[in-house]
């Protein structure tokens, strides 16, 4: 079997997900994402007529982010029409599995060179409002599976746990923290790629979203935004959130701990990689910066939604044939803060290799994107630090999360 390398990394920075507020929400989400496609193609002088595949992850694919974003932001980014592409959704994790499939097709030996990532422009997506429940209105998936609310589902997990308010506080905070120091040390600077209007003025080009001063303290004093869903009624389904949670956890007294300071932001954002077969990067003089170690998806309760990381992170490493001690760098979503927090507890993995230059709750979650900044940023932060492992893994709705394993070259 082949190998997959990594030849090259780019995002845009993350625009605040609001319409009217971030400096992103004008942008049509095709050309959001071919800001990314034509830079990767320029900086890597790739010929686009021999890229097999545009593998974009988008997890709300209807109107201005419908009909195969990924082929119609290549197209728009000036690639050749050979250049084929397709769009997955695996809700959060669409990022992460859109390399992990491009990674797949390369070592088969049936690709050697594709382009993959995700976008998202949640203040599009906010704005039109969501299409439907997780379960699409399935009522014997319903009855099977509740599924009810990700920020629900985050704060039983903290509930059942006995993951404390302030210790979810003292997490983001420290995310926040970690990512003013990113940005002011230029961590980000190699795969940020700015973002122009159509009238060629400037849009973003830093991010957005962080607010580096705010303390535990400050995040102390907002209230919990879930416990406010809970007597909203689900949908059209005739219940409540409650009564939807009462299906599974019909004696549970959820506290509620997760807020706007310890959830993901709403951000619009897109990211991708340039994957190739080691056989045509030395044909065409494409350097190298990682190889793909392995790549593994896991399931878990979809009740619980966020579940999957440790699981997923436990059989990729045994897929690669590594143990946690082996990992120089972890980036694990941060959904929520009991997410990391669960991960690194669970695994006893140290904080100071996880999310080192913060996370969603500081920088954003564009849903259909982050998995492929995740991997860019790792990535960056490999070689900034002249280390050589990294694991990215992600929750995702339905309760699964991919995971993979980049090896530095």
């Amino acid at each position: 079997m082949s190998e997959a390398w990594i030849i090259d990394a780019a995002r845009t920075p993350r625009g605040v997900g609001k319409q009217g507020k971030g400096a992103l929400w004008e942008i049509h989400p095709q050309k959001l994402l071919s800001t990314v496609l034509s830079a990767l193609a320029e900086r890597n002088s790739l010929t686009t007529e021999e890229i097999d595949d545009v593998i974009i992850s988008c997890s709300s694919q209807f109107k201005k982010q419908g009909a195969c974003i990924g082929r119609m932001a290549a197209l728009d980014a000036g690639y050749s029409n050979k250049a084929s592409g397709v769009t997955l959704d695996r809700f959060c994790g669409g990022g992460i599995s859109a390399v992990n499939m491009a990674a797949a097709s390369i070592m088969s030996g049936m690709e050697d060179l594709i382009v993959a990532g995700g976008v998202e422009m949640m203040s599009y997506t906010s704005a039109e409002g969501s299409p439907n429940p997780l379960d699409a209105g399935n009522l014997d998936l319903r009855n099977a599976h509740p599924q009810t609310n990700v920020g629900i589902a985050a704060d039983i997990i903290a509930t059942e746990e006995g993951f404390s308010r302030t210790e979810l506080d003292a997490f983001s905070a420290e995310s926040q923290r970690r990512a003013g120091e990113a940005l002011k040390s230029g961590a980000f600077s190699k795969s940020l790629i700015p973002v122009y209007r159509p009238d060629g003025t400037l849009a973003l080009d830093t991010e957005e979203f962080p607010r580096p001063q705010t303390t535990a303290e400050q995040l102390a004093n907002l209230n919990p935004v879930f416990g406010n869903f809970m007597d909203l009624p689900f949908f059209d389904s005739g219940l409540t959130f409650r009564e939807m949670v009462a299906k599974k956890w019909p004696d549970l007294e959820i506290e509620h701990v997760h807020h706007a300071g310890s959830s993901s932001g709403v951000v619009d954002g897109a990211g991708a990689l340039v994957l190739a077969s080691p056989e045509y990067a030395k044909a065409h003089g494409l350097k190298p910066r990682a190889k793909i170690k392995a790549m593994a998806n896991m399931g878990h309760s979809p009740e619980y939604i966020l579940n999957a990381p440790v699981n997923a992170a436990k059989k990729v490493l045994q897929k690669a044939n590594l143990t946690l001690n082996d990992i120089d760098l972890f980036e694990v979503n941060e959904a929520f803060a009991v997410v990391p927090v669960k991960f690194m507890r669970d695994l006893n993995v140290n904080h100071e290799k996880v999310n080192v230059n913060g996370g969603a709750i500081a920088l954003g979650h564009p849903i259909g994107a982050t998995g492929a900044m995740l991997i860019g940023t790792a990535l960056d932060e490999l070689e900034r630090r002249d280390q050589a492992l990294g694991l990215i893994t992600m929750c995702a709705a339905g309760g699964m999360a991919p995971a993979v394993v980049i090896e530095r070259m």
